[in-house]
């Protein structure tokens, strides 16, 4: 964005193994739209749940937007710090820095990867770790306000930033 780096020496992880879920492709369902039947999400009585892990699995390989590394790589998140409830899924992530000046990108990245993922009967609360960034408080207001969101999403600059962040998530290396 403006060219600051502002943890010019982040610590680098490994990354875990990945789960062992198999895609509806590898379990010999369809993946074709026209196969399956239209879901009625205002009855989540026979809806699939989704668990902790699942949710890590769609975030773990976002980019984070000033290092070639991923989120896991730089433990910003983990699936400890991921809590699904009854279609409310939370997230925390941890930055580098106390003072890193872009975890309201790196929170934004998480909520748009799970918007673009998740059914919409679930709600995501994304969160700063409490204590880990000296304006907590201003970026988890940023993060949950949908006009803030909305409006973050019509500027074209951040959008192709968020993108970048993006384009790796999902990948299985």
């Amino acid at each position: 964005m403006n060219g600051e780096v502002f943890n010019a020496n982040p610590t680098i992880y490994t990354k875990s193994k990945r789960s062992l879920r198999k895609s509806p492709f590898e379990t010999g369902q369809s993946l074709w739209v026209d196969d399956i039947e239209q879901q009625d999400w205002s009855d989540t009585s026979d809806a699939e749940p989704i668990d902790q892990d699942e949710v890590f699995d769609l975030i773990r390989s976002i980019a984070d937007p000033e290092h070639p590394n991923s989120l896991e790589e730089l433990r910003v998140v983990s699936p400890e710090q991921i809590d699904v409830g009854n279609n409310v899924i939370t997230v925390e992530f941890t930055p580098t820095v106390p003072h890193c000046g872009m975890s309201t990108l790196i929170g934004l990245s998480i909520r748009v990867r799970l918007m673009r993922c998740l059914p919409p009967r679930f709600k995501v609360d994304i969160r700063v770790k409490p204590g880990s960034h000296q304006s907590e408080l201003a970026v988890n207001k940023q993060l949950n306000d949908k006009e803030r969101v909305a409006a973050a999403l019509e500027n074209q600059a951040l959008v192709e930033t968020l993108e970048k962040c993006l384009a790796t998530a999902g990948s299985q290396e």
